[in-house]
Formats: C-alpha cells, structure tokens, sequence
C-alpha cells in the first residue's frame, strides 16, 4: 500500500508538471510541494524531454535566482491583518489571486461589471464565486495573464483545473498558505527570488521586510497634480511658492534616498514621456495658480510637470539613484473604463531618446519593454550608454513577445543593460506563476539563440547570471543598499 501511494503521488505530480510545461517541471527541482512534502522527481525525470542544450540551458536559467526588479507588495504584515480586508473590494479568499491583470483579462472576455464586482466582494461566499468566473475561464486561462495565476494555484494550492468542485479545495489552499512566513515561502523558497523592488505609490515606504521588500520613491505626485498635501505633511514645511515646494522635494530625497534603490514615475500613463527643461522662472506663476486653486491650461500644466519631472530626476542622479519610467501598454483596473491609447504610447520611444539625450548622467531605466513597440526600445539601449530596459511585467502581458525581444535584444545591445524579471503585483502569489513564466521564456531564448548558431553553448550559459540578477545588482548599487537595510529596525 505505501509503494502504491508513493507511485500514484509520482503519476500526479507528473501530470501536474505536464500540465505546466517545462517551467513548472524545473521549478520543482529544488521545491517543496504546497503541503510540504519533498519532491521525488528526479533531475533526470524532469529534463528527459528535452534536447542536450535545452537542458543544460534550462537547468542553469531554472537554478538561477532572480533580483526581481519591480512589484507593488504591501507588507506581508498587511495582508495578514483583517483592517486590509475591511476596505474597498479586497477579499480574504482565493481570488485576490485573481487581482492584479488578469482581471482585466477577464472585462476584456465580457464579464460584466456586475460579476466583476460580486467575484471580487468580500460580501459573497468565496465558494459561489466560480459561478461569476466559470463563463470567461475557457477563453482567458491561457493568456500570459491566465497562465501565472494557473500555474500559481498548482504550485501552491495543488489544484491541477479550476472548477466547481476544486474551488472548495482552492480555498481551504489559500487559507493554509496565507499565514506568517508566506512572503519569504513564495518570493524566496519556491520562486528562487533574492529581492524585490516595491513602488509602494506616493513616496517612500518603511517597510518592516527590508531587505526582502526594498523600496523605490515614488514620484509621480511630486510633478503630476502635483500632490500637495501628501508629499507637504510628512515634512513639515508650508508650501507657499515653487521654492517650497522643490524643499519639500529635497527633504523626501535627503531623507530616503540612501535606502531607496531607484525612483519610479507612471506618469506614462496620462500624457507621454516629452519633458522639457523649463526653468522655475517659466513655471513660478503657473504653481502660484495652482496653490489657490485655479485651473491650469493644458499648455501649463505640461510646463509645470516638465520643471518638476527634471527637478526631481536631477535630485536622484544627485543621490545615485536610477529612474524607472512606465512606457508602452496600459493596465485595466477593476471597474475603470478600458484606455489604450495607442497614438500616444507610440511616441514613448522618441520621447525617451529626448531624456537619455538631455540628461546622459541619468540612468533611466524604461519598463515594460514598452509592449507593443519594443523593437523600437532595442534600438535606444543600443544607441544610448544611460537607456536599460526593464522585462517587467512583459512576460504575462505576450509571453511569446517577451522571449522575442530577449532574443533580438541579446543579438543587438550590450547585455549588462537588460533586467529580465518584475512581477508588477499586489498580491504576492500570483509572482511565482509569473517568475516560471519568465524563467521558461528566458531559458528558451537562449535555447533558441544556441539552436539557430547566434550563441555558443558557453555564451548562453554565462549571460544568465548577469541577466537574471547580476546587472540588477549593479545598476541599483544593491550591496551597499543591503549593508545600509540590514542596519533597519522597524516594528
């Protein structure tokens, strides 16, 4: 009787790694399953298929660990208290695993705004949830999107299909999971991740995790609105005029730069990446009207954002700090009206050879390889010393996309510019699905690239580490970040 369990226990977890491809198979390498048990699969079993330079490639890429380079996790410590739960739409069941993209995913399917709201209500019995999800499933579970919340409830729920009759087992998985400890099981344990980078918003966040979840400054509300009241509070000081409010800009810095890794601005999102060097003597006025409350002209509220953008970015190049910009697709979140415009996004890659061309001491960095128009984005960190490009959450938005770009970007620009993985999620389950996603696209880039005589064997076997986690480490200067985090003591 034991043999045979044991046997039937091999049969399932090989379905299971069937179900998930290779990603989920070398994933579970050096894993436990979602009840702790030890795998048995051997190394031998999960590569068996696949062609000598596949698996040498896959091994390395799947063994690798990554610096995961952009998410936006709260403290394990919030969502393991009820006061999160008690506001807005947030559910303390399994499908805040949902939330983050493929919500969008699933409006884009048809689910009506109805559904949405009651799948995702903290007012509805997690149970009679699937009723809401069961008509858009069969068309979204294979999107990029899909297939990380997929692959996130096999690894961690053991629930090979989502239906009516695993939901229940979904749940009692989901409430298992969710207890102390499970930030540091999901990112580091079973994804393989030493870091990540959190924008946390408006501002800099004092996170109690550290060193695990570091921190960009957020600063899109210091040029966008601006923020007034958010940024002013904190400090102290009463903004009467622009030069108030650029000293509210120089506390944030003075304060938080030396534990910061980066700033972020989706200021993409709302008008595109052309900002102009305006002086404050063009701009004076301008922030006068805005104090009291008088509207702006569109004229004027693009000068103001320009003054204030290059005002903060020259702050963080004082501080050694690199600039992380939105650029290319849009995100549909909860119940907004869907916005993609794309006569704006195409301008993104001009505007960001404007930036890297006006200020070459200014590491930007440009997220998201700005999906769809990403050739055009291989071409500036070719040309330009000071463009990187971030792969975050591209692996999940056209995973196909995403191991082509990794392709003609390794063939043309040099590779210690190239950050290979970001989450870009709330909640921290759906991150391991995306991390095997990517982790599969890179392995088979790579693969590919060896295949088709672009890269030896030996070549693509030594740009993993940089790609994955070495150029990471540099760009954002992370030694000296973790020695300074490591002295952090916050309750």
């Amino acid at each position: 009787m034991k043999n045979n369990k044991k046997s039937k226990t091999l049969i399932s977890r090989r379905s299971t790694l069937k179900g998930i491809g290779a990603a989920g198979a070398l994933a579970f390498l050096s894993s436990k399953t979602a009840v702790g048990e030890e795998k048995t699969l051997q190394e031998s079993d999960l590569t068996a298929h696949l062609g000598n330079i596949r698996k040498k490639i896959f091994q390395k890429v799947f063994q690798t660990p990554f610096i995961d380079t952009h998410e936006h996790l709260p403290d394990e410590s919030k969502r393991l208290s009820p006061a999160f739960y008690s506001y807005g739409n947030n559910s303390d069941d399994w499908t805040i695993v949902f939330r983050g993209y493929l919500q969008s995913d699933m409006r884009s399917a048809g689910m009506s705004e109805k559904d949405h709201r009651n799948f995702f209500s903290p007012g509805v019995d997690p149970l009679k949830k699937w009723a809401f999800l069961e008509p858009v499933w069969p068309f979204i579970k294979n999107t990029g999107y899909g297939q990380a919340v997929r692959i996130s409830v096999k690894e961690l729920y053991g629930v090979e299909e989502l239906t009516a009759e695993t939901i229940g087992k979904v749940q009692a998985g989901y409430e298992k999971v969710r207890r102390p400890g499970f930030y540091k099981r999901i990112l580091c344990d079973l994804a393989k991740i030493e870091s990540c980078q959190v924008n946390s918003g408006d501002g800099f966040h004092e996170s109690n995790m550290p060193t695990l979840l570091m921190q960009d400054i957020g600063i899109v509300g210091m040029l966008a609105g601006p923020n007034l009241e958010h940024y002013s509070k904190p400090t102290g000081i009463k903004v009467t005029c622009l030069n108030d409010w650029h000293k509210v800009i120089d506390w944030w810095f003075d304060k938080y730069g030396k534990y910061a890794v980066a700033v972020k601005s989706q200021n993409a999102y709302d008008r595109n990446i052309d900002y102009e060097k305006v002086p404050s003597e063009k701009v004076d006025v301008i922030f006068s009207k805005r104090l009291s409350g008088q509207s702006l002209t569109a004229k004027e509220q693009k000068a103001l954002e320009d003054h204030l953008f290059w005002y903060a970015v020259d702050k963080a190049t004082e501080h050694n700090l690199p600039v992380k910009l939105h650029t290319g697709y849009y995100a549909i979140w909860g119940d907004k009206k869907p916005r993609m415009p794309l006569s704006r996004l195409i301008h993104n890659p001009g505007a960001a050879t404007d930036l890297c061309r006006m200020s070459p001491q200014t590491r930007f960095v440009f997220m998201h390889i700005c999906y769809p128009y990403y050739e055009e984005l291989i071409s500036i960190a070719k040309h330009y010393p000071n463009a990187y490009v971030d792969m975050c959450w591209s692996w999940i938005i056209n995973p196909v996309a995403a191991k082509d770009f990794l392709k003609k970007y390794l063939v043309a620009v040099p590779a210690n510019k190239i950050l290979t993985f970001g989450g870009d999620y709330s909640p921290v389950e759906p991150v391991l699905g995306h991390a095997l996603i990517a982790r599969h696209g890179i392995a088979l880039a790579l693969s590919e690239l060896v295949e088709e005589k672009w890269l030896s064997l030996n070549d693509a076997l030594e740009l993993t580490d940089p790609i994955m986690h070495g150029n990471a480490r540099r760009i954002f200067n992370l030694a000296e970040k973790e020695k300074i985090l490591k002295k952090v003591k916050r309750a």
